[in-house]
């Protein structure tokens, strides 16, 4: 694999950071930033065609206040054992109160609270799953880490922090469970980073292929705007159980087919990351979506839905949002892009290493660099917690987009030959040397490295579904009655 190709792998994080700093930004401009990381838990599915929690599981509307005087209430109480964890009443409520102020902000037709507290509680009960696997990885995000990565979502609102929390707490969203909300996010997606991103790998073959498909005129290329609706089969069901699983999208289909509003409908029976969206997908090139989409849509107008489809995790049912050409004739005349050839020093922090100690050691190692009593290829082989350490921190030639933000702008204020103070990214902490500049004007390793990205994120997209499927069926779940 050439060296471009191993930053893509050991740095993609970039682009994951972006898409999470993405919705976040997104979940500011239409009040939800309490439940962004909704947008990516899956859910498991009840075999009943209703989505109901077990009646002690659904928490009571309030007592009326005289009601409350005579008969004292619990202030909270168990509602579901997850593993080792529990989650309470209190802390459903809670989101459900998030999650309502954010689908009426997107305009989403509310479903009937029962329905909707039922999808909820499945997301959390996946959300806790993933974090208590993160705690025993060791993955662990601190306060200042936190900070920063905050700091970084005010800046993109084009806000201070201060004016930020004004404007949360003006929403309705206290700060310091908005502050927990991004800490557990970010958690999660360091566990995916680990559990799938750096599982899935790309052939050449696929990458061929690809570019094959790029080059033939005759295939229309078009961004595609779709919605889903998912009915999941767990985990080695029983043909009872399938059976019963798609007479369940059966009678979704139905509903849709007599006028049920396709949003409402996800966000009252989707069992898809996304349900609580609506079911909507986004604007997506046709190599970012499964070949499954892209045939059942082929045909479809603007507003339609498909049949019913089969894949791997259950039953779909997807609708056609819109459609856009896009041209590839941009790509031909592409315009000249500055590469860097860079190495870099890496200290990860961890349950051993804290932050400081991290910085401490970059420094000494930076000392040891600017008095040439070592060689930077010698300390990296040393020291660096990479891949690249073996290549003495070589991480080969670089395009814009290819590493995470922090790291690229720290990269892009050195000359030739010169080394940065520590930088802090999602991966802990870095000393990067550049080692030269060229111009490229759209290489064909530049074509392929974009070719390569396209398939992975694809192919990322699909896998984590996969594994969050597998994740919740394979973990301990106790519903709690009252007399527990």
């Amino acid at each position: 694999m050439n060296a471009s190709i191993s930053l893509r792998r050991h740095l993609s994080a970039g682009i994951s950071t972006r898409i999470t700093s993405g919705i976040v930004l997104l979940c500011m401009s239409l009040g939800m930033v309490g439940s962004a990381q909704a947008q990516f838990a899956a859910t498991a599915t009840p075999a009943a065609p209703g989505l109901q929690l077990p009646p002690s599981a659904v928490p009571a509307a309030p007592a009326p206040a005289a009601a409350a005087s005579r008969a004292p209430r619990p202030v909270d109480s168990i509602l579901v054992v997850v593993n080792n964890d529990v989650i309470t009443r209190q802390e459903l409520n809670e989101r459900l109160a998030s999650v309502q102020k954010r689908l009426t902000a997107q305009g989403v037709a509310l479903p009937p609270r029962n329905q909707l507290q039922s999808q909820l509680l499945e997301r959390m009960i996946v959300e806790r799953a993933q974090t208590q696997m993160a705690k025993e990885n060791g993955i662990v995000v601190d306060d200042a880490m936190l900070d920063r990565a905050i700091l970084r979502i005010a800046e993109q609102n084009k806000l201070s922090v201060a004016d930020f929390r004004v404007q949360l707490e003006r929403e309705g969203m206290a700060y310091p469970a908005f502050r927990e909300d991004i800490r557990r996010e970010i958690i999660m997606q360091r566990l995916r980073e680990r559990e799938v991103d750096n599982k899935v790998l790309v052939s050449e073959s696929e990458v061929d292929n690809y570019l094959a498909a790029e080059n033939n005129t005759s295939v229309k290329h078009e961004d595609l705007n779709l919605a889903q609706i998912l009915v999941r089969v767990p985990e080695n069901a029983s043909p009872e159980q399938v059976a019963a699983r798609r007479q369940r999208a059966e009678e979704i289909l139905r509903q849709l087919k007599t006028g049920a509003d396709f949003a409402k409908t996800a966000a009252t029976y989707s069992d898809s990351s996304d349900a609580l969206s609506g079911g909507e997908l986004g604007w997506r090139g046709q190599d970012r979506l499964p070949q499954l989409f892209l045939d059942a849509v082929a045909s479809l107008k603007p507003g339609e839905v498909s049949a019913i489809l089969k894949s791997g995790n259950g039953f779909h049912i997807v609708k056609l949002i819109d459609r856009r050409n896009t041209s590839n004739t941009a790509k031909a005349g592409a315009p000249a892009v500055e590469q860097t050839h860079a190495r870099h020093i890496l200290i990860k922090v961890n349950q051993v290493v804290s932050a400081a100690e991290a910085r401490r050691k970059l420094l000494e190692l930076k000392e040891r660099l600017d008095h040439k009593a070592a060689t930077f290829e010698e300390l990296a082989k040393l020291y660096s917690n990479d891949l690249s350490a073996s290549k003495g921190g070589d991480l080969g030639w670089i395009y814009p987009g290819d590493t995470v933000p922090e790291f690229e702008r720290a990269m892009n204020e050195l000359k030739p030959g010169e080394i940065s103070q520590p930088i802090e990214s999602p991966f802990g902490f870095h000393l990067i040397q550049v080692v030269e500049r060229k111009t490229d004007d759209g290489s064909q390793e530049r074509a392929r490295l974009a070719a390569r990205q396209a398939i992975r994120e694809r192919k990322i997209d699909e896998a984590t579904e996969d594994w969050l499927r597998q994740l919740r069926d394979r973990a301990y779940v106790e519903f709690r009655t009252d007399d527990n």
